[in-house]
C-alpha cells in the first residue's frame, strides 16, 4: 500500500510539474485554455468537497466566485495582492458561515432553490450598490502580472484542493460526511455533530471557490455583475462534477477537462444554442451516468470480473462441461 501511495504521489508530482512548465511551450490562446481548465477543475473539486459526500446540490458557486472577483476589484489599489487574496478568503468564509448556519438544515430541492436564489440575490445587491452608491456598474483591475502568473496561482490552488480532498476522504471527517449523505438520522445516532460537520465543509468549499474568482479577476481587467455572476459558472461546475463522479477524488477533474473544451467549442461555433446543448447534456448525465463516469467504469470492470470468474469456475475439472 505504501509503494502504491508513493507511486501515486510521484505520478501526481510529475503531472503537476509538466502542467507548470506548459506556458513556456504554448501560445497565448492555449494559456487562456489552461487558465479555464485549472479554474474549472478547482471549482468542480471544491464543489464536490461538500456536495459530493453530503449529496446537497449547491448552485451558489457563482455567488462566491463573484464575491472573490469583486473583492479584488475593490481592494487591488489599496492593499498588496497577497492581502487582497486573504481578504477575499475572509469575506467568502464570513458569508459561507452566515449562509450555512441559516440554511444547512434545509435539504433536497429546498436547498437547491435557496442556493440558486442566493446567487441571484448577491448579484442584485452588488448591482444596486454599484449603481446607487458608487455611481458606476463595473470596476477596472490593473495588476502587474500576466496570464501565466494567473495560471500558476490557479494550478497551485488546484493542487491544494485535490490534496485537501484526498486527506478528507481518508479521515474521520470524510467518513462522517459519507454517513450524513447516506442517512442523517443514522449519523445523529452515531454521535456525529451533523450541523458542525456540514458547516465546516461548506465553508471550506466556499473559501476555495472565492479564491478561484479572486485569482481570475485580473484576467478580465474590467468586471461587472453580468460577467462574474454569470449563472453558467454554477451549472457548468455542477455538470462537470456529476459527469466525472462527485464522490471520487479525480472525478470532478475527469468531468471538467472534456466538458470545458466542449463548452469552448460550442460557445465559439453555436453562441446562440450552446446553453440548450449543455442542458440536454445535463439531462443525459443524470439519466445515463447518475454516479459519474468513474462509477460506471468501476461497475463495468466489476461485472467483467464476475463474468470471467463464473466462466473459469465452469471450466474447472469435475464440472459438467469438463466431464463432457
Amino acid at each position: 500500500m505504501t509503494m502504491r501511495l508513493a507511486f501515486g504521489f510521484s505520478l501526481a508530482a510529475a503531472a503537476l510539474a509538466a502542467l507548470a512548465f506548459a506556458p513556456f511551450y504554448v501560445g497565448p490562446y492555449q494559456v487562456g485554455l489552461l487558465i479555464g481548465l485549472a479554474g474549472y477543475v478547482t471549482l468542480s473539486s471544491a464543489w464536490a468537497l461538500f456536495s459530493g459526500p453530503t449529496r446537497y446540490v449547491s448552485l451558489a458557486t457563482v455567488a462566491f466566485f463573484g464575491i472573490g472577483a469583486y473583492t479584488v476589484a475593490a481592494l487591488n489599489e489599496i492593499l498588496p495582492y497577497p492581502l487582497v487574496l486573504l481578504a477575499a478568503a475572509g469575506v467568502g468564509l464570513g458569508i459561507a458561515l452566515i449562509v450555512g448556519l441559516s440554511t444547512l438544515r434545509l435539504a433536497g430541492v429546498y436547498f437547491v432553490i435557496f442556493t440558486f436564489g442566493l446567487a441571484e440575490l448577491v448579484r442584485q445587491l452588488v448591482t444596486w450598490y454599484e449603481v446607487n452608491v458608487t455611481g458606476t456598474l463595473g470596476r477596472y483591475i490593473f495588476m502587474s502580472f500576466g496570464p501565466e502568473e494567473i495560471y500558476w496561482q490557479l494550478l497551485a490552488l488546484m493542487a491544494a484542493t485535490l490534496f485537501v480532498s484526498w486527506c478528507i476522504g481518508r479521515s474521520r471527517l470524510g467518513l462522517a460526511l459519507k454517513i450524513i449523505g447516506d442517512d442523517e438520522v443514522v449519523a445523529a445516532h452515531c454521535g456525529i455533530d451533523i450541523a458542525r460537520t456540514k458547516l465546516a465543509l461548506f465553508a471550506l468549499s466556499a473559501v476555495i471557490i472565492t479564491l478561484v474568482g479572486a485569482i481570475q479577476a485580473p484576467r478580465w481587467t474590467y468586471i461587472e455583475p453580468g460577467i462574474v455572476f454569470n449563472p453558467t459558472v454554477s451549472f457548468l461546475t455542477l455538470i462537470m462534477a456529476l459527469l466525472g463522479g462527485a464522490n471520487r477524488l479525480w472525478g470532478p477533474a475527469l468531468g471538467a477537462v472534456p466538458l470545458f473544451l466542449l463548452f469552448e467549442w460550442l460557445s465559439a461555433n453555436f453562441p446562440d444554442h450552446y446553453s440548450i446543448i449543455l442542458g440536454l447534456l445535463f439531462i443525459a448525465i443524470v439519466f445515463i451516468l447518475p454516479g459519474g463516469v468513474l462509477a460506471f467504469v468501476e461497475r463495468a470492470l466489476a461485472h467483467s470480473k464476475r463474468v470471467t470468474g463464473n466462466a473459469e469456475r465452469v471450466r474447472e475439472p469435475g464440472t459438467a462441461e469438463a466431464r463432457q
